[in-house]
């Protein structure tokens, strides 16, 4: 199974992850990714995988556990 992990220093809160993975990801008050799930099911992959590349700062990072 894969996690998902954020580099919430390098968030800028673009949300494209939001969009792509609404049920995995959200940006808070302050415009930072929250992370709602970090396991990430076979199911699953290919839509999270997408919502990881779509961050213009590479602050997601998807990777086998």
């Amino acid at each position: 199974m894969a996690i998902v992990r954020a580099d919430l220093d390098t968030c800028l809160g673009y949300a494209n992850c939001v969009v792509g993975a609404d049920d995995y990801f959200d940006v808070d008050d302050d415009g930072v990714v929250v992370l709602l799930r970090v396991d990430v099911p076979e199911n699953n992959r290919a839509r999270v995988e997408e919502a990881v590349r779509s961050c213009p700062v590479s602050a997601l990072i998807l990777e086998e556990e």
